[in-house]
């Protein structure tokens, strides 16, 4: 199998495994109790939260939560005011956003252009005096484009509002702008373990819980926390920050020997230059990408939102950018990085052109 499927998931380090196999095969305490095995379990939770804060801004508390969509949930439900989001969110946020307009709360969505960048000039008038929150995301998980956070944060801010960002698919690999308030990233986007995300909150801001119980994170999450799944994202997070320069060369290099390699029957959507490069979202007309899928099944690539597949509904962000049904459902997403090699993804490339030139030659 040859794995293209990173912006779904990514494998699992081993140095992420390695942290994780003590605390699943004999370390089994819970680590908010006050024994010295729960104290032992506590510690190592901690230096999971360090890790994992490592590549956050300064000046801020890390709560662990089950993911990146219930930090979303969290950050959106547990503030008030107005809400301005972006069209090409993840569901994870367009839902939530949605569930808070059904309860009364205003919100606004800001289009895109072609290139999947935000429209500024919209974001401007939006964002004011009474806005509660403002969200947005850092990488776009189907069409790679990275937002202009670091803007957009500074109008939340002069407008006395607080900034989300989304920053599943950056985390590790795009530097997090220091203006932002909230923070949601996910594990298993770097390489960590799933069932384990977490929720960046800026100093002096405070959040309704969206769990009630215990209250044992730092900012109100209430549940029991899993030593090992933590344990993992913390390995996982040191490893990303002590490798970023060299996941970054690796990710740019594969996109350009990509682009050098497809043909001319495929676009690329969405931005080209502002845009994580370890992202391939191709789309070639007419193409019927649930038979491409069947055709080459030994390769493991996307007709979109690992979250949204099955729905039958065409992509909302290749929507939001100005494509068409047909156009959103003849595209693909290719996605790889560190444990890539050049090599496997050209070949696959070759034999996914091939698959799609023949059903043009049997139509």
């Amino acid at each position: 199998m040859t794995y293209l499927d990173y912006q779904a998931t990514t494998p699992l380090a081993p140095e992420a495994l390695a942290a994780m196999l003590p605390w699943l095969e004999s370390q089994h305490a819970n680590p908010h109790s006050a024994h010295a095995a729960g104290r032992k379990a506590k510690a190592a939770v901690e230096v999971a939260r360090d890790d994992v804060a490592a590549l956050m801004p300064a000046g801020g508390t890390l709560s662990f939560t089950s993911g990146a969509t219930e930090a979303l949930n969290w950050a959106i439900k547990g503030t008030s005011g107005p809400i301005v989001t972006v069209a090409t969110e993840h569901a994870a946020v367009l839902d939530a956003v949605a569930a808070q307009a059904r309860k009364g709360r205003a919100v606004t969505v800001l289009p895109v252009g072609s290139d999947g960048l935000v429209d500024f000039a919209a974001a401007r008038a939006a964002i004011g005096p009474g806005t509660g929150l403002v969200a947005a995301m850092l990488v776009n998980n189907e069409i790679g484009t990275i937002q202009p956070i670091e803007q957009l944060a500074e109008l939340a801010q002069a407008a006395g509002a607080r900034f989300l960002c989304d920053a599943v698919q950056g985390y590790g690999r795009v530097r997090i702008p220091e203006e932002c308030d909230l923070v949601a990233v996910s594990a298993h986007k770097i390489h960590g373990p799933k069932g384990v995300g977490a929720l960046w909150i800026r100093d002096g801001v405070t959040l309704e819980p969206l769990l009630h119980g215990g209250g044992q994170e730092p900012g109100g999450r209430s549940g029991t926390l899993s030593p090992a799944l933590c344990a993992g994202f913390g390995a996982a997070a040191r490893l990303a920050k002590q490798r970023f320069g060299a996941d970054h060369a690796h990710a740019e290099q594969l996109f350009r020997a990509a682009l050098a390699h497809i043909g001319g029957d495929w676009q690329l959507n969405g931005s080209q230059g502002e845009r994580y490069h370890g992202n391939l979202n191709l789309r070639r007309e007419g193409l019927d990408v649930a038979r491409l899928m069947s055709d080459v099944r030994d390769i493991a690539f996307s007709a979109g939102s690992a979250c949204a597949s099955g729905s039958g509904r065409p992509s909302h962000v290749l929507q939001a950018i100005g494509m068409s049904d047909a156009q959103a459902r003849s595209s693909i997403r290719l996605g790889f990085g560190r444990m890539t090699t050049e090599e496997e993804l050209l070949t696959a490339l070759d034999r996914i052109t091939a698959a799609a030139r023949a059903q043009k030659v049997a139509a």
